[in-house]
């Protein structure tokens, strides 16, 4: 049995209503990551832009892009955060409320509200595989960016939580695939997606794993997502989490396969 779309909007709306379920799952790369150089630094590392540049994240979920990298934004940066769900935004606008070179709109990326050009850059970190029409939403992001201007987009790759993935379908034999969606936007294919609208595009990929030594967090994770687990069979997945773990010697191993496109806006 496939698992709701990772595009579907009803799962969306409830998913993203506000940041607690993006939380669960950020608090368990923080607290288990092996690679200690945090995701959204390793992202903002990547960013070769000017002064005094525009920038849109698209999908910016409570701005823990920003939040993370706060003493390395220029001050002549201005930038528009933006995400379909009206309760992630209110998120970032109290996280980053202080500061006063960020603007904040809800955006359906399929139709962004700004004129040709405008943009020296687009963010969409880990949200593009949202999106139920992709080409509608890069044909958009190409047009509200500048001459050269770049997007940068990342996503996650086929062995991404593949361990995770195992663990579910062994207690619930009738999920038959979690995690990345092979048809969505993965490291595998979102050079051919980019294609029709970008140049110049570059993958980096973030070298990382997790070695997940407490059951809570893990199970917290997997419940905060797409499960197949009916509430009156979570405290029997909790036992076999525990199980489980006992069984890898008290600590479970997760890959990590993301990474982060750079590409060029094509010119006319």
């Amino acid at each position: 049995m496939p698992l709701v779309s990772l595009d579907d909007r009803k799962y969306l709306e409830k998913q993203y209503k506000d940041s607690t379920n993006l939380q669960a799952r950020a608090s368990l790369h923080q607290r288990f990551s092996v690679n200690k150089y945090g995701w959204q630094s390793w992202v903002f590392d990547h960013f070769d832009l000017p002064a005094g540049c525009r920038i849109l994240e698209l999908g910016c979920g409570p701005g823990t892009l920003w939040l993370d990298n706060l003493s390395r934004i220029p001050a002549s940066w201005e930038i528009l955060l933006s995400d379909f769900s009206a309760g992630m935004l209110a998120a970032a606008r109290q996280n980053l409320s202080p500061h006063r070179q960020f603007q904040y709109k809800v955006i359906d990326a399929q139709s962004i509200p700004i004129e040709d050009g405008y943009f020296d850059a687009v963010i969409a970190n880990h949200m593009l595989y949202h999106v139920p029409n992709r080409p509608a939403a890069l044909a958009e992001i190409r047009r509200v960016l500048k001459p050269a201007g770049r997007l940068y987009a990342s996503t996650g790759g086929d062995q991404h939580l593949v361990e995770m993935a195992g663990l579910v379908g062994r207690f619930n034999h009738e999920v038959t695939s979690w995690g990345m969606d092979t048809n969505s936007f993965t490291l595998e294919n979102g050079i051919a997606q980019l294609s029709p609208c970008f140049t110049e595009i570059k993958l980096y990929r973030y070298e990382n794993c997790l070695e997940v030594t407490e059951v809570a967090p893990l199970v917290d994770y997997i419940l905060s997502g797409r499960p197949r687990i009916q509430p009156e069979r979570q405290p029997e997945f909790r036992d076999f989490v525990a199980h489980e773990l006992e069984a890898q010697g008290g600590s479970f191993h997760i890959s990590i396969d993301c990474g982060l496109f750079v590409a060029v806006r094509k010119g006319e």
